[in-house]
C-alpha cells in the first residue's frame, strides 16, 4: 500500500525532523512551497533541494541531495514520476531514513527498491494533508 497509515505515522512522528524537499524553490505558486511551510509549522526543518539552490523559508538550499552536509531524515519528492526513482536511489545512498513521493508522483519500481533498501516509503500522498491529523503545531495559534 502506497500510503500505509502506520508508515505515514512513523515517518511523520518518529523518523526525525530534517526533511530535504526536492523541487523546492521560491516559486510561491508551486505546491512544494506551501507544503514546506506546513512542515515547518509542525516543527520540521525543511532543506530546499533545487538546481538553483535558493534559500527558501529561511533555510539555505542545495543543488542536490549529495551536497547537503548533514543528516537528512526524510526526502520529500516534488519531481515528476520519471525522475523520482533517481531521487529515491539518491536518498538511500545518502543514508536517509524515509522517502515521501508527493501526490501524483508514482514509480512502483522505485517504491520496491526503496523499501528493499530498508527505508520507509510513502507514495502518492501529501504530508501537509496527513500531518495535521497526527500532530498539533508547536504554536497552537498556528492552525492553518
Amino acid at each position: 500500500m502506497y500510503g500505509d497509515p502506520a508508515t505515514i505515522r512513523k515517518i511523520l512522528t518518529e523518523l526525525g525532523d530534517t526533511w530535504a524537499v526536492v523541487g523546492l524553490s521560491n516559486n510561491r505558486d508551486r505546491a512544494a512551497y506551501g507544503v514546506a511551510s506546513v512542515l515547518q509549522r509542525f516543527g520540521k526543518r525543511v532543506v530546499p533541494v533545487h538546481p538553483k539552490a535558493e534559500t527558501v523559508h529561511g533555510e539555505p538550499g542545495y543543488a542536490s541531495l549529495e551536497e547537503i552536509p548533514f543528516k537528512v531524515d526524510v526526502v520529500d519528492v516534488f519531481v515528476n514520476s520519471e525522475l523520482a526513482g533517481q531521487v529515491a536511489d539518491q536518498a538511500a545512498s545518502i543514508g536517509a531514513d524515509a522517502v515521501w513521493f508527493q501526490l501524483g508522483v508514482i514509480d512502483e519500481e522505485a517504491f520496491a527498491r526503496t523499501r528493499e533498501a530498508g527505508l520507509a516509503m510513502v507514495m502518492d500522498r501529501c504530508p501537509a494533508i496527513e500531518i495535521p491529523a497526527l500532530r498539533t503545531p508547536r504554536n497552537p495559534e498556528e492552525t492553518a
